[in-house]
């Protein structure tokens, strides 16, 4: 295990868990009767725990010892797994449970009783098209790393057990290829990002911090590179300026009937087969209604359902949907600044960010009143608090919840709400 700095200073407290919560941790309360949220736990599990952050009204903690281990509790396949899915440690029916679980406790916060649904969840492992490595080097040379959580530091890896194979494929040939430029730093480098279609083909974007920065022949396991020089003072990998590009860097998937063409570094579902299934509830929700589909992305959802409209602001994601589409009407713009085309008339469809639906919309919606909003969310607390204020002039209808995530602590729900009476 390599560590980027030193680790923090540790302090060790020991607790017992008592439930699983939204983000992830395990929730637990300490004999002075302060809060705390640890990772690698599990509900009724008793452990010893470093703590990483120290907030006003709660402690944050990694747990380094099972004191007292769950009989349900796994051994987790990746030792990075704190970092990319840290429920590894947790069966897929009890992860479905704890979610669903998670679920009903958000929607009681705000005064919302669900009605029964389902979890559906598919491949638990080598499911995600996409994944995005950092970099570490030391004496042995260039290695993909991921951070650790709870430290500063970093933690090198060949792959995840999550990643389609051709992801972590394409991942080490590009790697493969750095390891050539006998004076590459680490440092000179941010991440790479692979992402794959359904049938293997993937495509790479490398982030570096150098503006002269050589080109690089096609990785083994690519079929399309580029290489973004990216503002070394914004700590994400920002695509400031494309430096090279190498073989087609295109990928199509066909979903619900439509091809989509989709970019590496835009916005698009990581787990398609599960995709589809939430694509079928929807268009079962739509029957022959005409739609509009907002937050739409390159179109994934409105374009298979033959929306009239897709609304969306990243330029990127408009240029994918006009291309993906010749029946749809696209438009550039932010959802809350084509409310407009809420007329009261069409289904609307919403699939927002995690901060979910922007006021505007939610009073639009209330006084428009569509006959249906169907509401996926990637965030079920903010898709919460929406639904709260739209119960005054809907009910929901139908409620399910998709496993996109499996061994993460991340839920997507759809909820299909219908004018009341």
């Amino acid at each position: 295990m390599a560590r980027k700095k030193p680790q923090l200073p540790t302090e060790l407290v020991t607790v017992t868990i008592d439930k699983l919560v939204h983000g992830g941790q395990g929730l637990g309360t300490l004999d002075s009767g302060q809060k705390i949220f640890v990772w690698n736990t599990m509900p009724g599990e008793q452990v010893q725990a470093r703590i990483i952050k120290k907030k006003k009204n709660y402690l944050e903690a990694v747990a380094e010892e099972i004191i007292e281990p769950s009989i349900d509790r796994l051994e987790p396949l990746d030792a990075n797994y704190l970092s990319t899915s840290p429920w590894q440690i947790v069966p897929l029916a009890i992860e479905n449970d704890y979610k669903a679980a998670i679920v009903r406790e958000l929607f009681a916060h705000e005064h919302i009783t669900l009605p029964e649904f389902t979890v559906t969840s598919g491949q638990s492992w080598q499911y995600r098209n996409k994944m995005e490595y950092s970099f570490w080097g030391d004496e042995a040379g260039l290695h993909l790393a991921l951070h650790e959580r709870g430290s500063h530091g970093k933690q090198v890896v060949e792959g995840s057990s999550l990643a389609m194979p051709t992801v972590d494929v394409g991942a080490n040939g590009v790697l493969a290829e750095l390891q050539k430029i006998s004076d590459l730093r680490a440092g000179d480098l941010k991440t790479i990002i692979i992402r794959a279609q359904q049938d293997g083909q993937a495509v790479g974007a490398l982030f570096v911090k150098q503006e002269k920065f050589p080109a690089l022949a096609l990785p083994a396991g690519l079929k399309g590179l580029r290489i973004y020089y990216s503002n070394p003072k914004s700590p994400a990998s920002v695509t400031t300026k494309l430096l090279h590009e190498v073989g087609d860097t295109t990928l199509v998937d066909t979903i619900g009937g439509s091809s989509l063409a989709y970019d590496v570094v835009g916005f698009f579902q990581v787990n398609l087969p599960i995709f589809e299934q939430t694509l079928t509830a929807i268009d079962r929700a739509l029957g022959d209604a005409p739609s509009i589909d907002m937050y739409s992305g390159v179109g994934s959802i409105g374009i298979p359902l033959k929306s009239r409209a897709l609304i969306e602001i990243d330029l990127a994601n408009i240029d994918m949907a006009k291309r993906n589409t010749t029946t749809s009407e696209v438009i550039h713009a932010s959802s809350e600044s084509a409310i407009e085309y809420i007329t009261g008339e069409d289904v609307v469809i919403v699939d927002p960010p995690r901060a979910g639906l922007h006021a505007d919309v939610t009073q639009r919606l209330l006084e428009k009143m569509p006959p249906t909003i169907c509401y996926l969310s990637c965030n079920p607390a903010t898709q919460a608090r929406d639904i709260a204020l739209l119960q005054e002039k809907y009910e929901i209808t139908s409620f399910a919840l998709y496993n996109y995530f499996p061994h993460t602590p991340h839920i997507e729900t759809l909820a299909i709400l219908s004018r009341k009476p």
